[in-house]
């Protein structure tokens, strides 16, 4: 197949793409990525590729396309001759959506309504589009696709939106539009991201304070990059089942206190010192409790997770703790 992968760059467009050249010398990825979040050299780690300048329909081996999502014109010109494109480029995360909403909205409303015009324009069957429980805000979990909607942060708005349109466009134009509600992903190679796990290690390796956000007791779902992976192939294998959102992630409630206990167990498995915690005063925008209810994703996609937390934080750390591994 040919690929079409925007932010392909980031910890998930890579994980992906070596999950598909692992798998088949036949799949074709082009990456459309404007590097704001990673670079050329987190590229290069994984796999060779070309960088190309001027629009071809030809897909050939792994090529880097360096362009904003913003510009329709870049998104249509690179889209042709995709057979799907898996769009994971967007600006990440609930705070930076606080402190610039109109950044927010524009990244993640426009840039994915360019991409959906793409496929329209192009003919291109199959969308996946990377979202986030922050679509259904404060609810009492866990979190299922048919919840009413209402999310307390530009975030969840946005992410609302991109869902919105992949609806309007399976429904008005035929697009095979799929929404995977992303928990929070970590594992290795995840150095950049700004999510908790992958601060936290961060923060301990530079010996920081690592800062929590309120007393603790607030909860998340933490999901593997492997496992995140496997759903979106999985999508993309799948007939018949456009139009539809899946909640990918652990279906497991873990509390930041508990993430914090684990972190420290495996901390010790490799002889070294537990982590100093500093609380803070909780943010603006942040849910107190959220877990996912993946019963849809196991019935019709037929995807469960297989790592557990603290297998996967063992092989994070593992990443981290690498003398070779330079930041």
């Amino acid at each position: 197949m040919n690929w079409l992968i925007t932010g392909g760059c980031g910890f998930i467009g890579r994980s992906l793409i070596k999950e598909l050249t692992r798998s088949s010398d036949e799949n074709n990825v082009r990456i459309i990525d404007n590097l704001s979040g990673s670079s050329i050299e987190d590229l290069e780690k994984i796999t060779s590729f070309k960088i190309i300048t001027s629009p071809k329909k030809d897909f050939k081996n792994i090529e880097l396309v360096i362009a904003d999502i913003q510009d329709i014109e870049s998104a249509i010109s690179y889209s042709a001759g995709a057979d799907v494109i898996v769009h994971l480029a967007a600006n990440t995360g609930v705070q930076p959506s606080v402190d610039d909403p109109i950044s927010d909205c524009r990244n993640n409303v426009i840039g994915t309504l360019n991409f959906l015009e793409s496929a329209r324009i192009n003919k291109i069957k199959n969308f996946i589009f990377a979202s986030s429980g922050a679509p259904v805000g404060e609810v009492n979990p866990p979190i299922k696709e048919d919840l009413a909607a209402s999310p307390v942060s530009p975030y969840g708005a946005s992410k609302l939106a991109g869902e919105a349109y992949c609806s309007a466009y399976y429904k008005t134009f035929g697009i095979d539009t799929i929404a995977l509600r992303f928990s929070n992903v970590y594992g290795p190679d995840s150095h950049k991201k700004s999510s908790v796990i992958a601060k936290f290690l961060k923060n301990y390796k530079d010996n920081q304070v690592i800062k929590v956000y309120g007393d603790g007791s607030q909860t998340r779902d933490f999901i593997y990059i492997t496992d995140l992976i496997q759903a979106i192939l999985l999508s993309v294998e799948m007939k018949d089942i456009g139009g539809n959102i899946f909640q990918i992630a652990s279906g497991l409630e873990t509390s930041i206190n508990e993430l914090i206990e684990r972190m420290n167990n495996s901390l010790i498995f490799f002889g070294k010192s537990k982590l100093t915690v500093s609380y803070k005063e909780k943010r603006v925008g942040d849910v107190s409790r959220n877990f996912s209810d993946i019963s849809k994703a196991k019935k019709i996609l037929n995807w469960s997770p297989k790592i557990k937390l603290d297998e996967g934080l063992i092989k994070t750390m593992e990443f981290f703790f690498d003398e070779k591994f330079k930041e």
